[in-house]
């Protein structure tokens, strides 16, 4: 047997080939979109893809499954387990085999059992795995987003991001009994699990990439808590708050993915084109880095710089109901595939095409004044809010924000500004203030793009304020 670990760092979610090169076969489970990855791999181990599979329903990120059985011809298998609403919708159209607790997935010696896990969605599945070439007993468990290395799944995705009233709790309880459904299982099981940190399906996910379940049992949270009502507890607090592309996401590998037959690069745009694009509604994303964009940028866009965060930012900022365009610095012209990439990692592929960031310097050129967001020192901001004389928002999420912040700042969290833009005063110039910078430079040039001109970017965040000695309420 072998196993190839496929880890997307910017959605800090993983995908797991396991094949049998003496049946010169190979199962996929949790694939992303891109599923050349995974074809690359089982041509490198000299097998095919013969089994193409799930844990449950993904929320943060659009499946690969679907289109990575159509392309090779794989069985494609899906969860039957939970309730009626939680059934994927395009599973007979797509000729899946649908699973159910108890079956069994033979991938030449390799021996997969099925194992119903809810309660981070009701109709999460857990892949027991063993090489029975070498062995009679499993030496993994494939959990997806049921145990994590030091966490476990999130049980309240389904209230806060599908909008289903009335299920966290009930999926809490319900994840405490998948967990003791595991107390059978042995200590040297290896945890195999569906993502690392970074990610917003769990709330302490560590950055190790596997462990064994003796180790979880010894050192993660969940496994120390011995009663259902202090488990409840425990795991309902103090989770993020959810990307509000999740919903979205719910949909889509609910509904059936749509096949994309490869990342197609969008057209190059003339630099004429882009005031027309302003002047017709249409969200123009500049993805240079933050500096570069508050220097000078064209009018009406907003930055979200291309690095780690930019999937994660582009889920929270960029609407799924209409088609927009990109800016890219792309000297090298392989930016704009690289952001094509990411954003059809959460289904955002209406990109009506994409500006060089020569157009930046043509705006200027054409005798039209370019924007800039204006930087503030903790220091100066110190006097001004003795002053009184600026409004500042704090753009940070909630758990940071009650953890200590800026006496007389407003909360208001980076992907509900654009909502929320009606709720700023605007008599006096506004200083929006993240962590470390960041995000606040987002947060400006969403403000910006709304027809707020008076806006002030904090440089370094509360960490600088706090690293200068100044003052922070709790």
């Amino acid at each position: 047997m072998f196993m190839k670990r496929c880890f997307e760092p910017k959605l800090a979610q993983t995908s797991y080939v396991i094949g049998c090169p003496g049946a010169k076969a190979a199962i996929v489970i949790d694939a992303n979109r891109d599923i050349e990855q995974y074809i690359r791999a089982a041509e490198s181990e000299g097998v095919s893809i013969t089994h193409v599979t799930e844990t449950h329903i993904h929320a943060d990120y659009v499946s690969g499954s679907r289109e990575l059985a159509a392309r090779t011809g794989a069985q494609l298998l899906l969860s039957d387990e939970g309730d009626a609403n939680w059934k994927y919708a395009f599973a007979k159209d797509a000729g899946a085999t649908l699973l159910k607790d108890g079956d069994r997935i033979t991938v030449g010696a390799v021996l997969i059992d099925v194992v119903h896990t809810p309660g981070h969605t009701p109709e999460h599945l857990s892949f027991l795995v063993t090489d029975s070439a070498a062995a009679n007993d499993p030496i993994a468990v494939v959990s997806g987003d049921f145990i994590f290395v030091g966490d476990v799944g999130r049980p309240d995705l389904l209230e806060k991001a599908a909008n289903i009233k009335g299920t966290m709790e009930i999926g809490a309880r319900t994840l405490y009994a998948s967990l003791r459904k595991a107390d059978a299982w042995p200590d040297w099981l290896q945890v195999w699990p569906g993502h690392g940190a970074g990610s917003s399906c769990g709330k302490g996910i560590s950055a190790i990439p596997h462990s064994t379940l003796g180790y979880e049992r010894r050192f993660n949270w969940a496994f120390q808590v011995k009663s259902e009502g202090e488990f409840v507890q425990a795991v309902l607090a103090g989770q993020p708050e959810p990307p509000k592309y999740f919903a979205e996401m719910k949909r889509v590998n609910k509904e059936g993915p749509r096949l994309l037959h490869g990342f197609k690069r969008p057209d190059l745009m003339p630099v004429n084109g882009l005031e027309a694009a302003l002047k017709a509604g249409a969200l123009v994303v500049d993805t240079r880095a933050a500096a570069a964009y508050a220097n000078g940028h064209v009018p009406g866009t907003i930055n979200i710089p291309l690095n780690a965060s930019f999937t994660t930012w582009a889920g929270w900022l960029v609407p799924y109901t209409s088609a927009f365009y990109l800016i890219v610095d792309d000297a090298a012209g392989t930016l704009i595939d690289t952001a094509v990439r990411d954003l059809a990692m959460i289904g955002l592929d209406r990109i009506a095409g994409y500006f060089d960031a020569e157009v930046v310097d043509a705006w200027a050129e054409g005798e039209r004044p370019l924007g800039t967001v204006p930087q503030v020192t903790v220091h100066d901001l110190q006097s001004s809010l003795k002053h009184q004389a600026v409004t500042l928002i704090d753009v940070r999420n909630d758990g940071e924000w009650a953890g200590g912040r800026i006496a007389g700042a407003t909360h208001i969290s980076l992907g509900a500004v654009g909502d929320r833009v009606a709720d700023i005063p605007t008599g006096k110039p506004i200083v929006v203030q993240c962590a470390a910078g960041a995000r606040s430079s987002i947060a400006a040039s969403v403000l910006k793009s709304r027809g707020i001109d008076n806006v002030i970017n904090l440089v370094g965040g509360i960490g600088e304020w706090r690293k200068a000695g100044l003052p922070v309420e709790n």
